[in-house]
């Protein structure tokens, strides 16, 4: 069992093991380290700026250069999009530590260069706006802070190896949450080995609540800010469940000292960002009943946590060591996003809190909306990933028919790919085991994997070539066989053809997604191949009238549920400001709701797999 005693503020750090320690940048040529030291501090929460000092010192002997760079990043990682943090800077100024000013100058969107003329101890100082509450941004105000220190800290050009330490300068009677290990010494101070760990360490600076649990006799805390309708004892539980479902599912070794889960609850949304020993969290507030909504909060953690292996220490080629300035490029955020999402449902599965059927279900239903996104047929996965940086946070009206979601898809691919390695090795092997190898024989190692490395690791599991798949799937964009899938574990998809779902088939269907705002009906976007986007509705048109009726949003469907295929429809609408009239005639309803649903007559190794893959015998 491990346990250490902190002072009652420090308690709430959490120390980082990390034995994998990447060097995002090396040193310059025959440099020692200087120290850097970051004072942070929040004298007016109220403004939303975070006030900064950073303290570099050269040590004796060594030779100070008479210029020196500080870069901030412009993302953050796992979180691929270029957000320009450097735009949130104001009031930079430098001088020595004598309080003699230093010349200094913006040489870029974000990069100051200061002229130290030598001196081995100088400082520079300047604030970041702090308004926008996310997993990836800061925000502080008379509530609370909260930062990721990859948008807030400078770091020195050449130094990204460097230690560094944080001090925390928080009101009264505010306390401070971290990954990062407490330094002997001032309160609320803390150190990192390097920048990247020290970027991978969001902080939590508020008069929290703290929920405290053992796994393993490993420490967990969930940090609480904000209230919310949640059951303390419930949820503790619940994320207890959770970390032990996944911590045996990748071979019962926890690689941190301690874990915590930073919780922002909020009046609506939901999102959260991996870290190395604790992730981010923001949910609603009133989200946790009834359990249908509490269960998008599982799914929440299930995902995050997960990716403390597969991302934080599992490492797709390009995520690590990282270049803070630019985009990273990888083909692999299908398995590094989409795997983590499948295995989202599996360890909710494994940890008791749903069944295989609700496990089921929910697979359906990604069926069922990659089906309905025509993008599917224009992107691969791997393509997905890759312009991830300049596609997934930009998504337009059009983005449903040029795209694929590389969250989604990944998903099913990890599905499906589990299925198949069961199937190959008659049970013996599966996905897990190709997680657990890439944990030991990369991560351990040292090493990034390539989509090569991923193909072979599969392959190896599977005992057989998984070319076709891959050429098909992952780096096609052929339609998925399900059904093949499926077939493994003794299932079937049915896609809502079957006779209690023939009446669908009768419906009319527009194609085109609309949203009532305020007094305006207005058309969001339009999918193609459907009725609307071949007979000329565009997104961004309001609509009027139906069939020279005004119509709000209720009006219309009410209206179109009473319509069959082929029937005709008049559309008064505006297009910017002109008004004019269009005629369409309806298409034929997609297909009724997915169902996965068991064999007639499964064989025994179909319903071996079926009790290997969800912990549950084989049932209609």
């Amino acid at each position: 069992m491990y346990r250490r005693r902190f002072s009652v503020l420090a308690s709430f750090a959490l120390a980082i093991f990390w034995t994998n320690s990447t060097l995002a940048q090396p040193a310059k040529s025959g440099a020692l380290a200087p120290e850097i030291a970051f004072t942070v501090s929040m004298p007016k929460p109220h403004t939303h700026l975070l006030e900064v000092e950073i303290l570099v010192k050269h040590g004796p002997g060594t030779q100070a250069p008479g210029e020196e760079l500080l870069v901030m990043p412009v993302w953050t990682p796992g979180s691929y999009l270029i957000r320009e943090y450097e735009r949130n800077v104001q009031g930079f100024a430098a001088g020595e530590t004598s309080g003699q000013p230093l010349k200094w100058e913006k040489i870029n969107k974000n990069s100051w260069q200061i002229a130290t003329n030598g001196s081995r101890e100088w400082r520079a100082t300047y604030k970041v706006y702090a308004n926008e509450l996310s997993a990836r941004t800061n925000e502080v105000n008379s509530d609370h802070a909260f930062w990721n220190n990859a948008a807030l800290l400078m770091y020195l050009q050449g130094f990204l190896q460097a230690p560094s330490t944080l001090h925390i300068l928080a009101p009264q009677p505010w306390k401070v949450a971290t990954g990062l290990p407490p330094t002997p010494g001032p309160r609320n101070t803390f150190r990192a080995e390097n920048f990247d760990i020290l970027y991978d360490s969001p902080v939590e600076v508020s008069n929290f609540k703290m929920l405290s649990f053992e796994v393993k006799g490993i420490a967990h805390r969930i940090v609480i800010d904000g209230f919310g309708n949640y059951d303390p004892e419930k949820m503790r539980g619940d994320v207890r469940k959770i970390v032990e479902a996944e911590v045996e599912l990748m071979g019962g070794e926890i690689p941190y000292h301690d874990y915590t889960f930073i919780l922002h609850l909020r009046s609506s949304g939901a999102d959260g960002l991996e870290h190395l020993n604790s992730t981010a969290l923001g949910f609603r507030r009133f989200g946790f009943k009834p359990e249908e909504s509490y269960r998008v909060f599982w799914a929440l953690v299930a995902h995050e946590f997960f990716h403390l292996w597969n991302v934080k220490r599992i490492k797709p080629d390009a995520l690590g060591p990282f270049d803070y300035t630019k985009e990273n490029y990888t083909k692999l955020l299908w398995v590094a996003e989409g795997i983590t999402d499948y295995y989202t449902g599996v360890a909710l599965r494994r940890a008791g809190l749903i069944s295989d059927k609700e496990f089921l279900i929910e697979v359906a239903r990604r069926f069922q909306n990659l089906q309905n996104t025509p993008g599917r047929l224009e992107m691969s996965a791997e393509d997905a990933s890759f312009d991830s940086w300049i596609k997934f946070y930009r998504q337009d009206e059009n983005s449903i028919n040029s795209q694929v979601d590389y969250y989604s898809k990944g998903a099913i691919l990890g599905l499906l790919l589990d299925l198949e390695i069961r199937k190959r090795s008659n049970g013996a092997k599966s996905l897990d085991d190709v997680m657990r190898y890439l944990y030991t024989d990369y991560y351990k190692k040292d090493r990034n994997y390539t989509p090569e490395d991923f193909q072979r690791v599969c392959e190896s599991m599977a005992g057989s070539s998984l070319d076709q798949f891959f050429a098909k799937y992952v780096r096609g964009r052929e339609e998925l066989d399900y059904n093949a899938a499926l077939a493994a574990a003794g299932l079937r998809l049915d896609t809502g053809s079957e006779a209690e779902d023939a009446k669908s088939a009768q419906n009319a269907y527009l194609g085109a997604d609309l949203t009532q705002e305020n007094n305006r009906l207005m058309v969001k976007r339009v999918i193609a191949g459907g009725p609307a986007f071949e007979q000329g509705l565009n997104a961004g048109d309001e609509i009027i009238a139906l069939n020279n009726i005004r119509a709000n949003k209720d009006f219309l469907d009410a209206r179109l549920a009473e319509k069959h295929p082929g029937d005709p429809i008049t559309l008064t609408i505006f297009r910017s400001d002109d008004l004019s009239t269009m005629l369409i005639r309806l298409g034929r309803s997609p297909d009724g709701p997915y169902r996965i649903k068991a064999l007639d007559s499964p064989a025994a190794d179909q319903k071996r797999i079926y009790q290997g893959w969800l912990g549950a015998p084989l049932t209609k």
